[in-house]
């Protein structure tokens, strides 16, 4: 896992670190702009981008680490080398934990603004709006990313503080559908398959096998990648990774309570995911969806963006 630290200069430097080893650290939450102007790994091996639009989150997420006494934060536009298959593979499949074994995790939103500035902390009914409209809550990798962390608190686009996943419990179970026990950290084996997969709701990703591998933490589940498979063959491994891990936890339980369990419903798929093309909403075959409906878009030729 590399890490960046701030050095004099306000220049950037980064760090591998390995197992234990890993110091306490900040992890940024956003969404992304144009490739163009994201700060890369080359870009900081090189001391240059300074001059994208990116390079701005870089001072923001090192000025709040700062603040809370962290040397070192994590970004993924520039801590991942993803010239390398290998290395991608496994930052993905690392994604989840990296999230939720971090310190705090700063959520920058660069599409909420404040204008009025009569109060500290500023009042709610000047942001939420369009807090409540943010991209941020639309993208597929911002699920995890929510989930995850213990500490996750929200940022405007100047750096103004708006609150915490705790202070903002109800707006953000109201906006997301994802239950407050979840977003209180309660462990997500606890809910079923069906009710986790109603929390990707909406959300969509660049590549679209990557509403898929976006997933993989919220199942606890690894598998490789294989861009280029397409969104159903990717959600088709998916499912057997669900289904092989279901399968596993199944079996590891006393025979008493394998007994009881019997002719209950399970958290497993069974049949084909996903199938298509459907025109409208998507609904995922196969499953016992209770009070909401999972939309998806695999139509051919769609552009699905992060």
């Amino acid at each position: 896992m590399r890490l960046l630290q701030r050095k004099d200069g306000g220049k950037y430097s980064l760090t591998e670190f390995v197992g234990d080893a890993v110091p306490r650290y900040a992890i940024l939450s956003h969404t992304w702009g144009a490739d163009h102007e994201e700060v890369t790994l080359a870009d900081l091996e090189k001391d240059a981008g300074t001059t994208k639009a990116g390079y701005r989150k870089l001072q923001f997420c090192a000025d709040q680490a700062a603040k809370h006494g962290l040397r070192y934060f994590w970004v993924d536009t520039c801590c991942i080398d993803k010239s390398s298959s290998a290395e991608l593979t496994e930052a993905i499949n690392s994604m989840f934990a990296w999230y939720r074994n971090a310190a705090r995790c700063y959520v920058y939103l660069p599409d909420v603004s404040i204008d009025s500035l009569t109060s500290s902390p500023p009042a709610q009914q000047d942001w939420y709006p369009a807090f409540q409209q943010s991209r941020w809550f639309t993208r597929g990798w911002t699920l995890q990313e929510l989930v995850a962390p213990v500490s996750v608190e929200f940022f405007s686009v100047k750096g103004q503080r708006l609150g915490n996943k705790y202070s903002l419990l109800q707006e953000l179970h109201g906006i997301t559908g994802i239950s407050v026990e979840a977003l209180q950290g309660s462990p997500l084996e606890g809910f079923s398959v069906d009710e986790r997969m109603l929390w990707v709701g909406q959300r969509k990703t660049n590549r679209e096998e990557d509403m898929a591998y976006s997933l993989l933490g919220i199942f606890d589940v690894h598998m490789p990648l294989i861009y280029g498979e397409g969104q159903k063959k990717a959600f088709a491994r998916l499912q057997r990774e669900i289904n092989t891990s279901s399968d596993r936890g199944r079996s590891s339980l006393p025979r008493s309570e394998m007994s009881q369990n019997q002719g209950q419903t399970t958290h497993s798929y069974h049949g084909p995911v996903f199938n298509g093309p459907i025109s409208g909403r998507y609904v995922v075959p196969g499953t016992h969806v209770t009070g909401g409906t999972v939309n998806f878009d695999f139509s051919e030729g769609r552009d699905v963006r992060r």
